[in-house]
């Protein structure tokens, strides 16, 4: 029986990164083409299981277990229930971060594809009083939605309900190294591969005008924290950024 496995967020949370660390190892297969990412589970047709990997697999001779990462699944409504219609149960694998160092991320990325031009301040600001307007046509999910997408709780229920899930965190990725063996082991492959350390762990913006200042971000420590405050209890444990400042 074919394993499958599914990254599916969150947007702008070192995932890029990720999804080179799992295709390094010799065990695992990843969906090509990466890019743009596959979003195979939200259309709105039934996804034959056969038919996605040989799309998406041809390459995967040999693997001892398919990932996909598409991170618009974790704030898709539908795309579980697609998922356990086509594949059971896969694992499922959903890597975090600071949600402000998120939402600064996800405005540099809108801003460095032409769907922002409004300044990082402004634009948080502008959202801590409500979503901001955006076409469905032009994209699957809002490129708006900065600080949405930092409650983290909020759609990780949908997942955890229904597959088995693996939450990590960026930061404690990056700082501690043993963390990408115990996420091979969780996939149940190989845990002593070592794959190369890449420099630039997170995408990078070329984006000015990206600065916060401290009345700010406390304004935005408060909008998380009951979020952040409920994902600390899901997890058992102090998040990394509610016990040091914004860098």
């Amino acid at each position: 029986m074919t394993r499958h496995f599914l990254v599916v967020g969150a947007q702008r949370c070192g995932t890029t990164w990720l999804h080179d660390q799992l295709a390094a190892h010799p065990q695992i297969a990843m969906a090509r083409p990466s890019r743009p990412e596959p979003k195979v589970f939200l259309g709105d047709d039934p996804v034959d299981a056969d038919a996605y990997r040989a799309r998406w697999f041809a390459h995967a001779a040999g693997a001892v277990v398919l990932g996909e990462k598409s991170t618009s699944y974790l704030e898709s409504p539908t795309a579980p229930d697609r998922v356990a219609e086509a594949l059971g149960t896969p694992q499922v694998v959903v890597q975090l971060r600071d949600p402000i160092a998120r939402a600064v991320s996800n405005w540099s990325f809108s801003r460095d594809h032409g769907v922002e031009n409004r300044p990082l301040a402004e634009a948080l600001r502008a959202n801590l009083d409500g979503p901001h307007p955006w076409d469905p046509a032009t994209s699957s999910v809002s490129p708006y939605a900065y600080l949405e997408r930092g409650h983290y709780v909020r759609d990780l229920s949908r997942w955890l309900d229904r597959f088995p899930v693996r939450i990590q965190l960026l930061e404690e990725m990056l700082a501690e190294p043993t963390r990408i063996a115990e996420l091979y082991a969780w996939l149940g492959v190989d845990p002593d591969v070592r794959p190369e350390a890449d420099e630039d762990p997170v995408n990078a913006s070329t984006t000015a005008g990206g600065e916060l200042d401290d009345d700010l971000v406390a304004r935005l420590r408060h909008h998380f924290r009951e979020s952040d405050e409920a994902l600390a209890g899901l997890l058992g444990r102090d998040l990394p950024w509610t016990t040091r400042s914004l860098t």
